[in-house]
């Protein structure tokens, strides 16, 4: 497959935007640059990208949300790979409110599988496209930040950024 590669600049750091015709196939922080490419082949098989700048449809909610206008991420239209299953938990992280947190014994209520808590965890720790599928926004039971990939101190930006109120940020 081939896919357009861009970089964004944040407050946070650079994030690499991997996005075709579809939609926003991938974000990630640019140092980790070798595990988006691990999860691009995971989801897509062999992969090509080229340099290209990301359309506005991508780029302008992102500076919006980065600006504070924390709906704006709504509008960004994905395309992921992954299993029905991963998807499913993606779409559940896209319906958790900016300003507001889930447990993942809570989203895996939310998907229909409450046992599923590990399970929602290995999805969740699959999602290609971070921020805009927040995955941030997933927490412990006990209302604690939980791991995240781009590292606990941006989870801990973002969720401050949000508004989010929750035991680790006091």
């Amino acid at each position: 497959m081939q896919f357009q590669l861009d970089r964004f600049t944040t407050p946070i750091d650079d994030l690499l935007l991997v996005f075709d015709d579809l939609g926003l196939r991938a974000l990630d922080f640019a140092e980790f640059g070798d595990r988006m490419h691990r999860l691009l082949r995971l989801h897509y098989g062999e992969v090509t990208l080229t340099n290209a700048p990301a359309p506005a449809a991508i780029t302008a909610p992102l500076a919006a949300y980065f600006a504070g206008d924390l709906g704006a991420l709504d509008s960004v239209k994905v395309a992921t790979g992954g299993t029905d299953f991963q998807r499913e938990v993606w779409a559940a992280l896209r319906n958790i409110p900016a300003g507001a947190t889930a447990s993942y014994g809570e989203l895996a209520a939310v998907v229909g599988r409450p046992k599923a808590s590990r399970a929602i965890g290995m999805a969740n720790g699959s999602n290609p496209i971070g921020i805009v599928v927040p995955c941030h926004r997933v927490i412990g039971a006990n209302g604690t930040l939980t791991g995240y990939a781009g590292g606990i101190e941006r989870k801990r930006w973002l969720l401050r950024h949000e508004g989010a109120l929750v035991n680790a940020l006091l």
